[in-house]
């Protein structure tokens, strides 16, 4: 049970993550001729591409995949609880997990986005289309940053800067909700 539980909790985790990265790469208006905007886009085009005739975008924001995140987040746990114990549990409550999970998701998005970029800025050139589009998607969050904090020594700190308001937002969330932040 524990494999069948790790496999389903994962897939569901790497989906939403995909899904989320449309949402922000629309947001921030990647360049969606870029060959990695063309991989996201093809691999939620099957759920989102018809949801999208029935949902329409609210502005920037994609509504439909946001829906779509929101409600695996959702049914994640059900999910897991019917694998594990064999109950399934449908309560008002799964809104909220689901709420937190998908915020507790785009903080992780986040933090990995600002990770690979910076670990990529020490190693390539620039050149990657990939690298482009972390630039496009972490720029107005590192930009902020940089004009507080200027590069000493030829090295920027903003990334750095990033993450340590995403673990401030991470304690937060366990301060809380103790206990469930953890789970999630």
């Amino acid at each position: 049970m524990l494999t069948l539980t790790f496999l389903v909790k994962t897939v569901i985790d790497l989906y939403v993550m995909v899904l989320l990265l449309r949402i922000w790469m629309q947001w921030s208006r990647c360049d969606f001729y870029n060959p990695f905007s063309q991989f996201i886009v093809k691999i939620t085009q099957p759920i989102i591409g018809p949801l999208r005739r029935v949902i329409p975008s609210l502005g920037p924001v994609d509504s439909a995949s946001l829906l779509v995140a929101f409600l695996l987040t959702t049914l994640k746990y059900p999910l897991l609880l019917l694998i594990q114990v064999g109950a399934l549990s449908l309560s008002p409550m799964n809104l909220l997990v689901g709420l937190l999970s998908l915020l507790k998701a785009t903080g992780m998005l986040v933090f990995w986005m600002v990770i690979v970029r910076s670990l990529m800025s020490w190693v390539s050139q620039g050149r990657s289309p990939f690298e482009f589009v972390l630039a496009q998607l972490t720029e107005p969050l590192m930009m902020p940053i940089r004009r507080i904090l200027p590069a000493m020594g030829g090295i920027d700190f903003s990334g750095m800067g990033v993450i340590l308001v995403l673990y401030l937002l991470n304690y937060l969330g366990m301060d809380l909700f103790p206990g469930l932040w953890n789970l999630l």
